[in-house]
Protein backbone atom coordinates (compact mmCIF):
# COMPACT_ATOMS: atom_id res chain seq x y z
CA UNK A 1 0.00 0.00 0.00
CA UNK A 2 1.42 3.40 -0.93
CA UNK A 3 0.50 5.88 1.43
CA UNK A 4 1.34 9.74 2.34
CA UNK A 5 2.87 10.51 5.72
CA UNK A 6 -0.08 9.74 8.54
CA UNK A 7 0.82 13.03 10.50
CA UNK A 8 0.64 15.87 7.42
CA UNK A 9 -2.83 16.45 5.51
CA UNK A 10 -1.91 16.76 1.71
CA UNK A 11 -2.72 20.54 0.03
CA UNK A 12 -4.27 18.87 -3.10
CA UNK A 13 -7.23 16.84 -3.13
CA UNK A 14 -6.69 13.45 -3.02
CA UNK A 15 -6.92 10.74 -5.51
CA UNK A 16 -7.93 6.95 -4.21
CA UNK A 17 -7.02 4.39 -6.72
CA UNK A 18 -8.80 0.96 -6.26
CA UNK A 19 -7.66 -2.06 -8.62
CA UNK A 20 -9.41 -4.95 -9.82
CA UNK A 21 -8.91 -8.38 -9.12
CA UNK A 22 -5.00 -9.00 -10.06
CA UNK A 23 -3.88 -5.57 -9.78
CA UNK A 24 -2.12 -4.08 -6.67
CA UNK A 25 -1.34 -0.42 -5.76
CA UNK A 26 1.55 -0.84 -8.51
CA UNK A 27 -0.56 -1.07 -11.30
CA UNK A 28 -1.66 2.92 -11.31
CA UNK A 29 2.14 3.36 -11.57
CA UNK A 30 1.66 5.18 -14.84
CA UNK A 31 -1.13 8.03 -13.35
CA UNK A 32 1.15 8.73 -10.18
CA UNK A 33 3.15 11.32 -12.04
CA UNK A 34 0.61 12.99 -14.43
CA UNK A 35 -2.23 13.14 -11.97
CA UNK A 36 0.44 14.69 -9.01
CA UNK A 37 1.42 17.26 -12.06
CA UNK A 38 -2.07 17.93 -12.70
CA UNK A 39 -2.29 18.99 -9.22
CA UNK A 40 -3.93 15.87 -7.05
CA UNK A 41 -2.44 13.94 -4.37
CA UNK A 42 -2.61 10.23 -5.91
CA UNK A 43 -3.34 7.59 -3.29
CA UNK A 44 -2.94 3.95 -4.92
CA UNK A 45 -3.91 1.12 -2.18
CA UNK A 46 -3.32 -2.29 -2.36
CA UNK A 47 -6.68 -4.26 -1.44
CA UNK A 48 -6.41 -6.66 1.28
CA UNK A 49 -4.53 -10.16 -0.32
CA UNK A 50 -2.59 -7.96 -2.75
CA UNK A 51 1.07 -6.25 -2.92
CA UNK A 52 2.31 -6.17 0.54
CA UNK A 53 -0.05 -7.19 2.04
CA UNK A 54 -1.08 -11.36 3.50
CA UNK A 55 -2.99 -13.41 1.16
CA UNK A 56 -6.34 -13.62 2.20
CA UNK A 57 -9.25 -17.17 1.87
CA UNK A 58 -12.03 -15.07 2.00
CA UNK A 59 -13.63 -11.16 1.29
CA UNK A 60 -16.74 -9.24 1.21
CA UNK A 61 -17.65 -6.17 -0.46
CA UNK A 62 -18.23 -4.20 2.76
CA UNK A 63 -14.87 -5.54 3.86
CA UNK A 64 -13.22 -4.36 1.70
CA UNK A 65 -15.09 -0.86 1.64
CA UNK A 66 -14.49 -0.77 5.28
CA UNK A 67 -10.44 -1.61 4.78
CA UNK A 68 -10.52 1.37 2.38
CA UNK A 69 -12.52 3.50 4.67
CA UNK A 70 -9.57 3.03 7.18
CA UNK A 71 -6.88 3.45 4.71
CA UNK A 72 -8.25 7.19 4.41
CA UNK A 73 -9.04 7.64 7.90
CA UNK A 74 -5.29 6.74 8.82
CA UNK A 75 -4.34 9.97 6.34
CA UNK A 76 -6.98 12.49 6.91
CA UNK A 77 -8.43 12.34 3.64
CA UNK A 78 -11.29 14.76 3.55
CA UNK A 79 -13.19 14.35 1.06
CA UNK A 80 -11.16 12.08 -1.60
CA UNK A 81 -12.28 11.60 -5.06
CA UNK A 82 -12.42 7.75 -5.78
CA UNK A 83 -10.90 5.82 -9.15
CA UNK A 84 -12.18 2.26 -9.11
CA UNK A 85 -11.64 0.00 -11.47
CA UNK A 86 -13.75 -3.30 -12.44
CA UNK A 87 -14.01 -4.99 -8.58
CA UNK A 88 -12.45 -1.71 -7.42
CA UNK A 89 -15.38 0.36 -9.02
CA UNK A 90 -17.97 -2.43 -7.29
CA UNK A 91 -15.73 -1.12 -3.98
CA UNK A 92 -16.34 2.22 -4.90
CA UNK A 93 -20.29 1.76 -5.22
CA UNK A 94 -20.04 0.30 -2.12
CA UNK A 95 -18.25 3.56 -0.50
CA UNK A 96 -21.04 5.73 -2.04
CA UNK A 97 -23.35 4.28 -0.31
CA UNK A 98 -22.23 3.77 2.74
CA UNK A 99 -21.02 7.05 3.02
CA UNK A 100 -23.12 9.01 0.43
CA UNK A 101 -21.42 12.38 1.33
CA UNK A 102 -18.13 11.76 1.78
CA UNK A 103 -16.54 12.09 -1.63
CA UNK A 104 -15.89 14.74 -4.14
CA UNK A 105 -16.13 12.53 -7.04
CA UNK A 106 -15.92 9.22 -8.35
CA UNK A 107 -14.81 7.48 -11.79
CA UNK A 108 -16.16 4.23 -12.11
CA UNK A 109 -14.27 1.96 -14.97
CA UNK A 110 -14.63 -1.36 -16.69
CA UNK A 111 -17.55 -2.34 -14.04
CA UNK A 112 -20.38 -2.79 -13.54
CA UNK A 113 -24.05 -2.28 -10.82
CA UNK A 114 -24.06 -6.21 -10.36
CA UNK A 115 -23.06 -9.17 -11.29
CA UNK A 116 -26.19 -11.17 -10.19
CA UNK A 117 -27.27 -14.52 -8.16
CA UNK A 118 -24.69 -16.58 -7.42
CA UNK A 119 -26.82 -19.25 -7.66
CA UNK A 120 -27.59 -18.88 -11.01
CA UNK A 121 -26.12 -21.14 -13.88
CA UNK A 122 -24.31 -18.02 -15.53
CA UNK A 123 -22.43 -17.67 -12.22
CA UNK A 124 -21.17 -20.93 -11.20
CA UNK A 125 -20.17 -21.04 -15.00
CA UNK A 126 -18.36 -17.87 -14.60
CA UNK A 127 -16.60 -19.35 -11.20
CA UNK A 128 -15.45 -22.70 -12.82
CA UNK A 129 -14.38 -21.28 -15.81
CA UNK A 130 -12.13 -18.97 -13.60
CA UNK A 131 -11.41 -21.11 -11.17
CA UNK A 132 -10.76 -24.45 -12.88
CA UNK A 133 -7.42 -24.19 -13.45
CA UNK A 134 -6.14 -23.63 -10.32
CA UNK A 135 -7.75 -26.72 -9.35
CA UNK A 136 -5.71 -28.86 -11.83
CA UNK A 137 -2.23 -27.76 -10.26
CA UNK A 138 -1.62 -24.46 -12.32
CA UNK A 139 -0.01 -21.29 -10.80
CA UNK A 140 -1.08 -17.58 -10.82
CA UNK A 141 2.02 -17.38 -13.72
CA UNK A 142 0.91 -19.96 -15.78
CA UNK A 143 -2.30 -18.36 -16.07
CA UNK A 144 -1.42 -14.40 -16.07
CA UNK A 145 0.02 -13.92 -19.89
CA UNK A 146 -3.78 -15.89 -20.83
CA UNK A 147 -5.51 -13.82 -18.26
CA UNK A 148 -4.17 -10.67 -19.24
CA UNK A 149 -4.34 -10.92 -23.11
CA UNK A 150 -7.92 -12.05 -22.51
CA UNK A 151 -8.86 -8.67 -21.48
CA UNK A 152 -6.52 -6.38 -23.55
CA UNK A 153 -7.55 -4.51 -26.47
CA UNK A 154 -5.93 -5.20 -29.70
CA UNK A 155 -2.96 -2.63 -29.41
CA UNK A 156 -2.13 -2.62 -26.07
CA UNK A 157 1.16 -0.72 -24.40
CA UNK A 158 4.23 -2.98 -24.45
CA UNK A 159 4.90 -1.95 -20.73
CA UNK A 160 1.68 -1.68 -19.51
CA UNK A 161 0.91 -5.37 -20.71
CA UNK A 162 4.28 -6.35 -18.81
CA UNK A 163 3.61 -4.42 -16.01
CA UNK A 164 -0.36 -6.30 -16.24
CA UNK A 165 0.81 -9.92 -16.37
CA UNK A 166 3.56 -9.28 -13.63
CA UNK A 167 0.72 -8.06 -11.24
CA UNK A 168 -1.61 -10.84 -12.31
CA UNK A 169 1.42 -13.39 -11.97
CA UNK A 170 1.93 -12.00 -8.51
CA UNK A 171 -1.73 -12.58 -6.88
CA UNK A 172 -1.60 -15.28 -4.94
CA UNK A 173 -3.84 -17.96 -5.55
CA UNK A 174 -6.25 -17.99 -2.12
CA UNK A 175 -6.92 -14.20 -3.01
CA UNK A 176 -7.80 -14.69 -6.55
CA UNK A 177 -9.96 -17.77 -5.40
CA UNK A 178 -11.81 -15.56 -3.08
CA UNK A 179 -11.75 -12.18 -5.03
CA UNK A 180 -13.70 -14.76 -8.08
CA UNK A 181 -16.04 -15.83 -5.02
CA UNK A 182 -16.73 -12.51 -3.82
CA UNK A 183 -17.59 -10.96 -7.40
CA UNK A 184 -20.37 -12.52 -8.03
CA UNK A 185 -22.22 -11.66 -4.43
CA UNK A 186 -21.68 -7.83 -6.03
CA UNK A 187 -25.25 -5.73 -6.65
CA UNK A 188 -25.82 -2.32 -5.91
CA UNK A 189 -28.37 -1.50 -8.55
CA UNK A 190 -30.46 0.07 -5.95
CA UNK A 191 -28.38 2.63 -4.96
CA UNK A 192 -27.17 4.22 -8.36
CA UNK A 193 -29.95 7.03 -8.84
CA UNK A 194 -29.05 7.63 -4.71
CA UNK A 195 -25.15 8.95 -5.75
CA UNK A 196 -25.14 12.53 -5.24
CA UNK A 197 -21.27 13.61 -6.11
CA UNK A 198 -20.29 13.61 -9.49
CA UNK A 199 -19.51 10.77 -11.48
CA UNK A 200 -17.45 9.62 -14.63
CA UNK A 201 -18.78 5.91 -16.13
CA UNK A 202 -15.37 5.35 -18.43
CA UNK A 203 -14.98 2.10 -20.41
CA UNK A 204 -12.75 1.22 -23.49
CA UNK A 205 -14.45 -0.02 -26.26
CA UNK A 206 -12.93 -3.47 -26.13
CA UNK A 207 -14.06 -4.58 -22.66
CA UNK A 208 -15.41 -7.77 -23.14
CA UNK A 209 -15.63 -7.72 -18.95
CA UNK A 210 -18.15 -4.96 -18.86
CA UNK A 211 -19.36 -4.38 -22.17
CA UNK A 212 -19.78 -0.48 -23.67
CA UNK A 213 -23.39 -0.50 -23.75
CA UNK A 214 -23.78 -1.89 -20.49
CA UNK A 215 -21.85 0.83 -18.40
CA UNK A 216 -24.20 3.54 -20.70
CA UNK A 217 -27.11 2.07 -19.21
CA UNK A 218 -25.66 2.43 -15.78
CA UNK A 219 -24.28 5.88 -16.39
CA UNK A 220 -27.45 6.47 -17.65
CA UNK A 221 -29.35 5.39 -13.58
CA UNK A 222 -26.87 7.61 -12.25
CA UNK A 223 -27.72 11.72 -11.66
CA UNK A 224 -25.59 13.63 -13.75
CA UNK A 225 -23.01 11.19 -14.62
CA UNK A 226 -21.10 11.46 -17.50
CA UNK A 227 -19.97 8.21 -20.03
CA UNK A 228 -16.67 7.77 -22.15
CA UNK A 229 -15.90 5.06 -24.01
CA UNK A 230 -12.46 5.08 -25.23
CA UNK A 231 -11.69 4.12 -28.92
CA UNK A 232 -9.61 0.82 -29.24
CA UNK A 233 -8.89 -0.49 -25.95
CA UNK A 234 -10.15 -3.26 -23.94
CA UNK A 235 -10.60 -3.61 -19.72
CA UNK A 236 -7.25 -2.35 -18.95
CA UNK A 237 -7.57 1.50 -20.25
CA UNK A 238 -4.63 2.81 -17.43
CA UNK A 239 -2.42 0.28 -18.97
CA UNK A 240 -3.17 -0.11 -22.14
CA UNK A 241 -3.38 3.31 -22.91
CA UNK A 242 -2.26 5.82 -20.01
CA UNK A 243 -2.38 8.97 -22.05
CA UNK A 244 -5.72 8.71 -23.09
CA UNK A 245 -6.70 7.28 -19.97
CA UNK A 246 -5.01 9.98 -17.99
CA UNK A 247 -6.66 12.69 -20.32
CA UNK A 248 -10.20 11.11 -19.73
CA UNK A 249 -9.82 10.96 -16.13
CA UNK A 250 -8.27 14.30 -15.62
CA UNK A 251 -10.49 16.18 -18.11
CA UNK A 252 -13.65 15.89 -15.87
CA UNK A 253 -11.63 15.80 -12.58
CA UNK A 254 -10.76 19.56 -13.29
CA UNK A 255 -14.18 20.32 -15.25
CA UNK A 256 -16.58 22.69 -13.33
CA UNK A 257 -18.78 19.96 -12.22
CA UNK A 258 -16.52 18.74 -9.84
CA UNK A 259 -14.58 21.62 -9.23
CA UNK A 260 -18.03 23.16 -7.89
CA UNK A 261 -18.57 19.51 -5.79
Amino acid sequence: MIETDPHSKPSGTAVVFLHGIGGAARGWAPQVASFAQAGFVPVPLDLPGYGARPPVESMTFDDLAADVEAAIGRQQLQSPILVGHSMGGMIAQTLLRRRPDGYRAAVLIGTSAAFGNPEDDFQKQFIAARLAPLETGKTMPDLADDIVDGMMGPAPDAQGRALAIDLMGATPASTYRAAVLCLVTFDERANLNHIRCPVLCLVGEHDRNAPSAMMERMAAKIPGAKYSCLPGIGHLPNLEAPQAFDKAVLAFLTSPVVAAA
